[in-house]
């Protein structure tokens, strides 16, 4: 069938869906953080405030054709619109490569476009919007109700509780080692939209592998933020990015991860 892994055509659409999405997803990282709608007004320059006409509003290829800069006031534009567009295309086609037409697709495609939007939106601003954390895990308790074998399931209700189960765990843990934190270092130590991203990733993802999420996501954020503290004299660093990182990895690949875990200690 035309929409197989492999089929060229089928595989562009994906990819031109993806930098659709990426082009939505260039709005949420701009205004989400400062509390603007992603609805109204439309896509327009932020130095002349003129509105963007459609054609110059095409993924990719305007941003090429104009340099990225406003057709009315030259105003250059970041690379970050280039840069998400893109990886989101891309992202999109490897995943579709990846699950092939399959529920798994489905979510893959929803948590990893949040991800994205996350960890670019944390590392610009340093802030994790509520919306994304909210409209992810409403996915993913919809998606597990609906596809429960997602999360090893026979039937929605048990497919629904254990979702919730997994951001109730991941939630819960990293806010209790959040508040130890403050209490030992009285200061904060783990921002609340990190709480809820984890929260949100285990709704995908469920108890166990998101509590090997929490446990493996310092691995790369350690490097960073040792090398940040020494050489940049950063007290702190966005985590988001990491915990989305090791969520992403759990969600492709989770099942081989955690059974090479439990043979290693001969469970």
């Amino acid at each position: 069938m035309f929409w197989q892994a492999g089929d060229p055509i089928f595989g562009l659409f994906i990819f031109l869906m993806g930098l659709c999405v990426g082009s939505f997803l260039n709005v949420c990282i701009h205004r989400l953080p400062r509390g603007e709608s992603i609805i109204k007004p439309g896509s327009h320059c932020g130095v002349c405030e003129k509105p963007i006409a459609w054609h110059d509003n095409i993924p990719l290829v305007s941003f090429i054709l104009l340099r990225g800069r406003c057709r009315r006031c030259a105003a250059k534009f970041s690379a970050r619109y280039f840069a998400v567009e893109l990886l989101c295309g891309l992202m999109w086609l490897g995943l579709w490569l990846a699950c092939g037409m399959t529920a798994k697709l489905l979510g893959a495609l929803i948590l990893f476009s949040i991800l994205l939007a996350i960890t670019f939106t944390d590392f610009e601003t340093g802030l994790i919007p509520d919306k994304l954390n909210l409209a992810g895990a409403l996915a993913g308790f919809a998606l597990s109700g609906f596809f429960p074998e997602l999360l090893g399931r026979t039937v929605w209700y048990q497919g629904l509780l254990a979702s919730f189960l997994g951001a109730l765990a991941g939630g819960g843990l990293l806010y209790a080692i959040g508040m130890l934190g403050d209490f030992i270092f009285k200061k904060e130590t783990m921002g609340g939209g990190d709480v809820k991203l984890l929260a949100m990733m285990g709704s995908f993802l469920g108890v166990q592998k998101i509590l090997v999420v929490f446990l493996l996501a310092p691995i790369p954020a350690l490097p960073v933020a040792l090398f940040s503290k020494c050489f940049r004299k950063e007290e702190t660093i966005p985590y988001g990015p990491y915990l989305a990182l090791a969520g992403a990895v759990f969600y492709l690949k989770g099942d081989f991860i955690m059974k090479w875990i439990l043979n290693y200690y001969g469970v």
